[in-house]
This record gives structure tokens, C-alpha cells and sequence, in this order.
């Protein structure tokens, strides 16, 4: 091989370089926060938890259940519940109330996003959200998955 054969694939891959590194990156698809904004005990020895559900992405969700797992202060598994928060209208905030019963609101520890039955966009398939997800608790509670 002789320099000038060398010297175009060197061009040709520096060109190549160049237009990889100027052409737009895929964009970040956006957010969907839950969080759990507040806890309030209820008449019947209960909880009821305030959920803010902040949809940043581009995708409004017809349908959208999350399986909780709720954990005494001793981490043990106390009950578990699904929830329904559909509709969560894209880029919006959305408050849901859900009540936990007979469970006092300072016996929980930690709720535990376990699994999402649902997570279905308006006239699309079903999709995996979890990759969107961030959980936030502005309570004594921790909120994970």
C-alpha cells in the first residue's frame, strides 16, 4: 500500500468522523416522575397517599397501574396494592389520591414500585416505562422500584 492509498482512507474516515460527530444526537425521551407528595391518616385508621404524577414526556398514557408493595417500619411487607393513575395527560402534572387501608400513615417505611401492569400511550401498544421513570417521596417514606 502506498502513501497516497493511505492517505485517502485517512480522509475518507476523518470525513466520516466529522459527520458522525456533527449529525444531531437522538433525542433524550422525556421523564415521567412519581412522586409521593404527602400522606394524611384517614378516619378508618388509614392512609391516604397524594401522588404527583409528572408526565414530561410526549406521550399521553391511556392506561397506566402500578403494583405497590408497602413496608412496615421494620421492612417487612405489610400489603400489596394496584393502582390505577390513568390518564396522565402528556406534559402535565397530575395529582391522584390512593387510599391505603387499615395501615397508619407513620407505620410505612418505604413503598416499593414492584412492577407496572399497564403503561399503555393513547392508540399505541403497551411499552415498558420503567426506563422513564424517577421516584421521588417528599415524605417520611421512601419510594422505590
Amino acid at each position: 500500500m502506498d502513501f497516497r492509498t493511505l492517505g485517502a482512507r485517512a480522509a475518507a474516515l476523518a470525513a466520516a468522523l466529522t459527520l458522525a460527530l456533527a449529525a444531531p444526537a437522538a433525542a433524550e425521551p422525556g421523564r415521567l416522575t412519581i412522586e409521593l407528595n404527602k400522606f394524611e391518616e384517614t378516619e378508618d385508621a388509614g392512609c391516604r397517599a397524594f401522588f404527583l404524577f409528572r408526565n414530561e414526556t410526549e406521550l399521553t398514557l391511556a392506561g397506566f397501574e402500578m403494583s405497590l408493595a408497602i413496608l412496615d417500619r421494620q421492612g417487612v411487607i405489610d400489603r400489596l396494592l394496584t393502582i390505577d393513575a390513568a390518564p396522565l395527560p402528556a406534559a402535565r402534572t397530575t395529582l391522584k389520591l390512593f387510599e391505603i387501608p387499615g395501615t397508619r400513615c407513620d407505620a410505612i417505611s418505604e413503598i416499593l414500585l414492584h412492577d407496572l401492569p399497564s403503561c399503555q400511550p393513547q392508540n399505541a401498544d403497551e411499552m415498558d416505562c420503567f426506563p422513564l421513570l424517577d421516584l421521588v417521596s417528599r415524605t417520611g417514606a421512601a419510594m422505590v422500584n
